[in-house]
């Protein structure tokens, strides 16, 4: 399991990676909404272990942002705030789960296997991001209503980006998605259907960017000036 820690008491996120690690769990460390934002933008988790005293704000705040960007990782709350209400709130902002300081380390263990054994949420055949909607079943999308056209290795990396949508993706995988055992695939190949897929997007008014993450892969999110707007 790879867990993200969202947590900004130093000893206690300490303790709680090297309890993680022991057990065999890969544990990324974020101390603000910010980091385990970006934490969790870049990198696949099977769980968010998620504090709510951040210095940055409350993090519930999180559960909404992370499902706008597609991404709906289980979440297990932590707090020192444990009357119904706090839990109530916090199970109606979107975590799966709640937990109140202080715990016992095996506890917490315990919530993440019964997380890890739920089965996967239902992927939705539809998705919509900026102006694009997309029909994951049929590979077809359109822009406010307007069919978008692409040639097929372009359409077989956007989905392969939707699917992934808010997180990096990395470009052996893109690769395998796009590409056949037999295709030739030069150093460059991917990188020149990225660039005439951002083209083709930004020309459609899509509202989506397509970043490269230099030497890993790509992230396709909402545009920034989609967002302000």
């Amino acid at each position: 399991m790879r867990i993200l820690l969202i947590e900004d008491e130093p000893e206690l996120a300490a303790a709680l990676v090297a309890a993680l690690k022991r057990y065999g769990m890969v544990a990324d460390h974020a101390g603000s909404l910010a980091e385990g934002e970006a934490a969790a933008a870049s990198q696949a988790h099977d769980v968010i272990v998620l504090d709510r005293g951040l210095p940055d704000g409350d993090g519930l705040a999180l559960i909404p942002r992370l499902h706008a960007r597609g991404l709906d990782t289980p979440v297990i709350v932590l707090t020192a705030r444990g009357d119904l209400g706090d839990r109530v709130v916090g199970l109606d902002a979107g975590a799966d789960d709640y937990l109140v300081k202080p715990f016992a380390v095996e506890e917490l263990l315990a919530r993440l296997r019964a997380l890890r054994r739920r089965p996967p949420r239902a992927e939705t055949d539809s998705v919509r991001i900026g102006k694009l909607a997309f029909d994951l079943d049929a590979r077809t999308g359109e822009v406010d209503g307007r069919a978008l056209e692409l040639p097929r290795r372009e359409l077989l990396l956007l989905e392969a980006l939707l699917r992934r949508r808010g997180r990096t993706v990395l470009r052996e995988v893109i690769e395998q998605a796009v590409y056949g055992y037999d295709d030739e695939i030069q150093s460059n190949t991917l990188d020149a259907h990225v660039s005439r897929l951002r083209r083709r997007l930004a020309e459609a008014g899509a509202g989506v960017e397509i970043h490269g993450i230099r030497g890993v892969g790509y992230l396709l999110r909402e545009s920034a000036l989609q967002e302000d707007a």
